[in-house]
């Protein structure tokens, strides 16, 4: 289960709670303690308020701080660590969290700029990743998880969410249906135009 690239894991402006759950939206995952989770974290990123960004600046001094990034102290697993970013788009100042490989000494710098071109893009548009990734995100613990042993072998480790409608039950995230999709978003998320793939 290995995901790669920048991605935009959540939209809207995630609050503490919602921020806290998103610093670790893959526990479950199977081997969770024997694996190199690096690659499933690297480059997620999420939109948090100002309040969150002072808050989690004031819990350790930072690793490191250049303009408007600052890198946290303690790292999630090997070389990744979180990176807070206060970028000025459309005029705003703006907040947001991503995960970074600082073993790439310019993957903040990438993620910066992949955040400032996705968010001066289509905002009110999501990609179907997107859409998937948000579905990941703000699902409960308890309705998300892995494939296991009742799954086929190809299957297995990949993420599922639980389906209510006729006998579904949990199904794999990669293959919701748009319909699907649309009936797990939030109203306000549901009807919002493609985006492009970055």
């Amino acid at each position: 289960m290995t995901l790669s690239s920048i991605r935009k894991v959540y939209q809207g402006i995630a609050d503490r709670r919602q921020m806290f759950r998103m610093f670790d939206r893959h526990a479950q995952r199977p081997h969770r303690f024997e694996d190199d989770a690096a690659p499933l974290y690297a480059g997620e990123w999420f939109e948090l308020a100002e309040s969150e960004h002072d808050y989690m600046f004031e819990v350790l001094p930072p690793l490191f701080m250049r303009g408007e990034i600052f890198a946290m102290r303690e790292f999630l697993t090997g070389s990744v660590t979180s990176i807070f970013f206060t970028l000025k788009i459309d005029g705003q100042f703006r907040y947001f969290h991503g995960y970074c490989d600082l073993s790439d000494k310019i993957s903040p710098t990438r993620m910066r700029d992949a955040i400032v071109e996705r968010e001066m893009g289509p905002i009110r548009a999501m990609t179907r990743d997107e859409r998937l990734e948000h579905i990941w995100s703000s699902t409960h613990d308890d309705y998300r998880g892995y494939a296991g042993e009742r799954w086929s072998e190809p299957e297995r480790g990949k993420r599922t969410v639980l389906f209510y409608g006729g006998s579904r039950g949990a199904t794999l995230l990669d293959r919701l249906t748009d319909h699907e999709i649309s009936a797990k978003l939030p109203v306000h998320l549901r009807y919002l135009p493609a985006a492009l793939a970055a």
